[in-house]
Order: C-alpha cells, then sequence, then structure tokens
C-alpha cells in the first residue's frame, strides 16, 4: 500500500529516552502499527538519546533542526520551529497526531493549526505538581482547548484539565501493562550484584526528586543497622546530571558516611531486564511525591511482588487496595511510619505471599487486549468524527 493511501499517525515526544510517557507511546505505536496505520515517531532530540529499540516497521523522523543563526535566538526562533515541525508533518501526510507530554503537546496543537488533521494529547503526569514554565502555562491554557481528544491517565488529572485548561473532549485511558514484561539491553543480572539469599528492597525510576528516593535513605539507613544483609536497590538513575543535580551523588550524600550501608545501597543505571530484578525484590517500594499512573508500580504488581506506595497524586491509589494487594500509606508518611509497615514485611513472607498474590490482578485490569481495543476505537471516532 502507498504512503498516500495508508492512514497515517504521528506521536510527538522530545526524545525516547528511559522513562514511562515513552514505553507508552511506543505501545500505542505498536497498536496502530498492528492495525494497518502507517505510524511516524517524531522527536525533538536524535536517537542518540534513545532508551528503547524502535520497534519494526516504525518511521522515526527528528524535528528539523534550524540554521545556527535561528537557533541562537531562543524562544524568538519558536515560530520557526513550528513552521519546521508542520512542514514535517504536511510531509508524511498526517491525518491523526497525538502529543505526548506538555512541550510536545502544546508544539504540535500550534504546528497544525488550520490542517486537516486530528490532534489528540496525552498528559503523563500530574499536571500541578510538574508545572511548566509560565509561557509553557499560557501556550497550554490556549491550545488544549484545540484538541479532539485528551487521553488522561486517571480522573483526578481529567479533572483538573477541564477545570485549568478547558480540555472537555477526553479519554480515560490508564497504561496497559505488557505481560510477560519484554526484555532489552542493558541486561544487568541481579546475582551479579547480589549475594545469595539476602533480602532486597527495590525501587526504580529516572527522577530520583519524584519518586521520592531521598525519602528512602533515612528509612534504610535504619534498617539497614537492624538488617545486616539488607539491600536496596534504585534502577533507572543515571549519574549525569539531571537539572543540574547528579542524582546518585546526592543520594549517597543523604544515606551518610557509613562504609556498609553505602556498600549495601546499589545503583546499577538503566536495566533493560526489569523482570528479573522484580522476581528478585522481596518487596518493591515507591515513595513517589506525584505521579501520573506509575508504570513500574503496574510492572511490579504484574511481576508479582509484594508492592508499598505512596497514596500521592496520582495513580497509586488506582492500583493498591491497602492491606488486600500491597500497602498504601500517606502521602506525606513520615520515616517511622515507612519503617513500621516495612519491617514487618520483610520479617512475614507468607503476607508478602498473599500480597503478591492478589497484586498480579492487574494482569486482567490493565490488560493489553482491552486497553488496545479502547485506545484504537478511540482514534477510529476522532478520524471520522
Amino acid at each position: 500500500m502507498s504512503q498516500g493511501s495508508t492512514p497515517a499517525i504521528a506521536f510527538t515526544i522530545d526524545s525516547l529516552k528511559l522513562g514511562g510517557a515513552e514505553r507508552t507511546l511506543l505501545r500505542w505505536a505498536v497498536w496502530c502499527r498492528d492495525a494497518g496505520w502507517r505510524v511516524v515517531v517524531i522527536t525533538r532530540k536524535g536517537a542518540e538519546r534513545d532508551a528503547y529499540p524502535l520497534p519494526s516497521g516504525l518511521i522515526r523522523r527528528q524535528e528539523p533542526r534550524l540554521s545556527s543563526g535561528f537557533e541562537r535566538l531562543g524562544w524568538w526562533a519558536f515560530p520557526a520551529r513550528l513552521l519546521a515541525l508542520r512542514s514535517l508533518l504536511q510531509e508524511e501526510s498526517v491525518s491523526i497526531a497525538v502529543g505526548v507530554t506538555v512541550l510536545p503537546a502544546v508544539k504540535l496543537l500550534l504546528a497544525s493549526r488550520g490542517l486537516s488533521m486530528r490532534c489528540l494529547v496525552s498528559e503523563r503526569n500530574y499536571p500541578p505538581a510538574r508545572s511548566p514554565s509560565l509561557p509553557w502555562r499560557w501556550l497550554r491554557r490556549l491550545t488544549y482547548p484545540w484538541a479532539d481528544l485528551h487521553l488522561v491517565q486517571t480522573s483526578t488529572i481529567g479533572a483538573w484539565l477541564q477545570r485549568h485548561c478547558g480540555a472537555n473532549r477526553q479519554l480515560l485511558l490508564p497504561n496497559p501493562v505488557i505481560w510477560p514484561l519484554p526484555s532489552h539491553e542493558p541486561v544487568v543480572d541481579p546475582e551479579s550484584l547480589l549475594p545469595e539469599g539476602v533480602p532486597v528492597i527495590l525501587a526504580a525510576g529516572t527522577k530520583a526528586h519524584q519518586k521520592g528516593f531521598d525519602r528512602l535513605m533515612p528509612m534504610f539507613a535504619t534498617l539497614a543497622q537492624r538488617w545486616p544483609h539488607l539491600r536496596l536497590v534504585l534502577l533507572g538513575l543515571s549519574d549525569q546530571p539531571y537539572q543540574g543535580l547528579r542524582q546518585q551523588t546526592w543520594l549517597r550524600g543523604l544515606l551518610g558516611d557509613d562504609a556498609d550501608h553505602q556498600q549495601r545501597l546499589l545503583l546499577p543505571g538503566a536495566v533493560g531486564n526489569m523482570a528479573d530484578w522484580y522476581a528478585r525484590a522481596d518487596l518493591f517500594v515507591l515513595p513517589s511525591r506525584f505521579e501520573g499512573f506509575p508504570n513500574v508500580l503496574l510492572e511490579a504488581m504484574a511481576a508479582g511482588c509484594a508492592c508499598v506506595a505512596s497514596d500521592c497524586p496520582t495513580g497509586p491509589s488506582d492500583l493498591i487496595n491497602d492491606n488486600q494487594n500491597g500497602r498504601l500509606l500517606a502521602h506525606d508518611a513520615s520515616t517511622d511510619r515507612w519503617i513500621e509497615v516495612l519491617e514487618p514485611l520483610l520479617c512475614d513472607a507468607s503476607q508478602r505471599s498473599r500480597f503478591a498474590q492478589q497484586a498480579v490482578s492487574v494482569r486482567e485490569r490493565f490488560g493489553e487486549t482491552r486497553l488496545r481495543s479502547t485506545f484504537l476505537a478511540a482514534l477510529e471516532g476522532v478520524n471520522h468524527g
């Protein structure tokens, strides 16, 4: 089938770096590919930033770079960037485009204004918890009512977007869980870093402050004194500067000077074999300050982990019923409260097993088959609306 006769859908995002938004975008893209769409993934940054392999059959495009003269203009070059993106969308004959996260969504809505194409928007966090700079907030308020549909992860996010951004056309679409969990490079064997049989508390994420990893340091310092073999493993963190902060260095500084505790805090960075790490964990923890719909918690539950999470805005309460399929702590729970919950679970394998057995029900509740049908039906409705 030729390019002209095959419906084209584009997904726009800043990059395919490590993260839940990127994984979800690629899953949606695969659904569209399998449904017969020609799929274009458009990123601002190049493939050298990718953490995930591009699935076969997808077209990868990078937003056109401006001349060095334009680049030096900063914000004044913004209209030129929009025109370049508009030209790319027209070149690919896109009939539907999905902007994922705030800045790509705003740019998409502006660049496509007046074109005969439909636009969808997908915020990936609780908006007031991670607000963009003032110009972007203004542009979001201006452009979001233009979207043909907003894909929202939770009803709380949807209500906020409707109230503050005029996002009235919405579809509640939580993240799907892919089971069995796929694996990709880099593969890091847990047994290569962990002594046999030691208890393990696992957490995962790329943004230490959002995920509340700093909250884990005093908890671990206390538990490590009582549990001489306990390990805390934090996956996904790079020690390259993120917003000016070396996250691994920051966390180690918070943990203190005890050499034994430092040795038992493991920071392997990004790993592509998450299922192996979920299987090795005794507990999975998510002390986040805010979320959208946490993929790592969803995956950990699907993998049969006993999970403990903060009842932050938003997402964990959509997944965990406290004391039924895990533990859900108040978003402002103290260090002592976290220890009160974690330590008995470390002692009680039967309780961990009970939570794990109930947790795997997310495979059905958020299964790919049902959510795939909902997503594709929404696209068809927008395309022919």
